[in-house]
Parts: C-alpha cells; sequence; structure tokens
C-alpha cells in the first residue's frame, strides 16, 4: 500500500473540473481536474502538506483532514469509504504489521449446495481476483460458448480484459470492464497477489487495462442489468445480483436473472426448458 493514499488523492484531485467547485477553467490550464493549491485552498491545508500526502511522505492525515478533503474533492460514499480505509490501514500497519492471507482458491462444501440448489438461474463463485471458483450448470451452458472455461482456470477480469471475443459478446463492453477493474481494486487493500494479477494484466492487455487500473475506481454496483449476445440463443438481457460471504475473504455470488420474456425464453432454450419455464424479473 505504500503510496497509494496520496496516489488516491492525486487521481481524484485530477479527475474533479475546476467548475464543478466554482473555479473558473483558464485556456493555459496545463493539469488535468484541479491545481494542488487550489485543493489545499478549497480543503483549507497547506500545498506543504498536501504535497507531502500526495507524495507519500505523509501517510496519516487526521480525520478532521481526510473530511475536508473529502468534501473539498466532492468524493461519494464509496471513494470517501476507500479513502478512509488507507488512512486506516496506514496507521493500523505501524501498529501491527502482518501479511493478508493468501487468495482463497476453494469454497465451503455449503456455498456449492446453493449453487447447485439455483437450478434455473446462472450463477457462479468469484473470488477477489475474479477467478470463477465455482459455478451451476446454468452458466456453464450460458458461459461456456462464450469461451470463458477456455483456460484451466478460468477468470472473469482477464477474459473481459484481455479476449477479444468479450468485445463481441458485451454490448456494454466498456462499462463491464470499468465493473471489473473496480471490483478488483475495491477489494485490493494492500494485496500483493493483485498487485502481481494487475501487473500480468498490464503487460498483456496495456491501455484498456492501465487507464482504468490509475483511475483507481472504487465503486462497482452489485445489481443491474447486462446485455449479452450469445452465439447459440442470440441477445439476452440480464439482471445480476450479487451477494458477499461476510467470512470468506472476500468470495462473492453472482446469480443472473432474465431482464425480459424474450431473455427468459433464451435462457430455457439453453437449458433444454419447454417455453415459459422461467419468469423475466421487473427492471
Amino acid at each position: 500500500m505504500d503510496g497509494e493514499l496520496g496516489a488516491f488523492l492525486r487521481s481524484r484531485r485530477e479527475a474533479v473540473q475546476p467548475a464543478q467547485v466554482g473555479l473558473a477553467t483558464g485556456a493555459r490550464r496545463r493539469t488535468p481536474g484541479l491545481r494542488r493549491a487550489e485543493l489545499a485552498t478549497l480543503a483549507q491545508v497547506s500545498i506543504e502538506y498536501l504535497t507531502r500526502l500526495e507524495q507519500g511522505r505523509d501517510t496519516r492525515p487526521s480525520p478532521e483532514i481526510l473530511a475536508a478533503l473529502a468534501d473539498a474533492l466532492l468524493l461519494d460514499d464509496a471513494d470517501r469509504e476507500h479513502l478512509r480505509q488507507l488512512a486506516a490501514a496506514n496507521h493500523s500497519r505501524s501498529l501491527c504489521p502482518g501479511e493478508r492471507p493468501a487468495v482463497s482458491r476453494t469454497v465451503r462444501p455449503t456455498v456449492r449446495a446453493v449453487l447447485d440448489a439455483l437450478r434455473d438461474s446462472p450463477a457462479y463463485v468469484l473470488n477477489r481476483l475474479g477467478d470463477v471458483l465455482a459455478w451451476n450448470d446454468p452458466f456453464d451452458r450460458l458461459a461456456r460458448p462464450l469461451g470463458l472455461f477456455d483456460g484451466h482456470r478460468p477468470n472473469l477480469v482477464w477474459f473481459v480484459l484481455s479476449d477479444e471475443r468479450a468485445r463481441d459478446h458485451f454490448p456494454d463492453w466498456a462499462q463491464l470492464a470499468d465493473h471489473q477493474v473496480a471490483e478488483l481494486h475495491r477489494l485490493r487493500q494492500g494485496d500483493r497477489a493483485t498487485d502481481d494479477f494487475a501487473e500480468r494484466l498490464a503487460r498483456t492487455v496495456g491501455a484498456p487495462f492501465t487507464q482504468r487500473w490509475q483511475r483507481r475506481p472504487v465503486t462497482a454496483p452489485v445489481t443491474g442489468v447486462r446485455g449479452l449476445r450469445h452465439p447459440e440463443v442470440g441477445l439476452l438481457r440480464l439482471t445480476y445480483e450479487t451477494l458477499e460471504f461476510a467470512d470468506s475473504d472476500h468470495q462473492r455470488l453472482v446469480v443472473h436473472l432474465p431482464a425480459d420474456a424474450a431473455t427468459a425464453a433464451g435462457l430455457d432454450r439453453l437449458q433444454g426448458r419447454l417455453p415459459g419455464h422461467l419468469r423475466s424479473v421487473a427492471g
């Protein structure tokens, strides 16, 4: 996490447009977003102190300064929480240094039983790196024709960012890529394995990943509707719901439901069921 607090503050400073905080936008402005001096004025801190924070030479700001910076940067709830966690991590590391547990690669038998119980809805379990650890038969029938399971260790983040087929399968590929990178960054929390994974993605994918990673996103919706061009049944609109297990190192269950009648019929065909077996959800 060395330097992460300062890098996060800098990324958010560069994302705020002067007009958003009532400042004039000059033609000679060369830096993206706010200047350091402008943020210092808005947050009522010295430029020297803000410089030390952004350069990682001061990593333990007071709660009052964090709140002032968050207000000045117009941070949403997710960014405020992430900023607080970064400051707390720096403080606790000096009091109780230690390594984060290894990335989980297995799921509990009861979690597998839950997957099996979801007989009609595609569902799968991810770890904090986006590895697909377990899935049910409906998801296998949905995802295998896409190419997700071609490798020996399926990973949703890697597939979306590095496999060219993903751009064809997902009409909203850019938003899906944003989502996957945000989830990866949100769950990072100083994990060396996540940083190593991000470095491999950067070498393999390049700008489509690095530009998203450098923005340090942390907001990823846990529910929504996603389009999918399926090679066997055509365009589907799938509602997804994400449930995180409290005691399993950020493992999370993702369940897909049909968002309209046409998608319900398409999923029925994939599963070899008679039409009308699934009902679409509102939204």
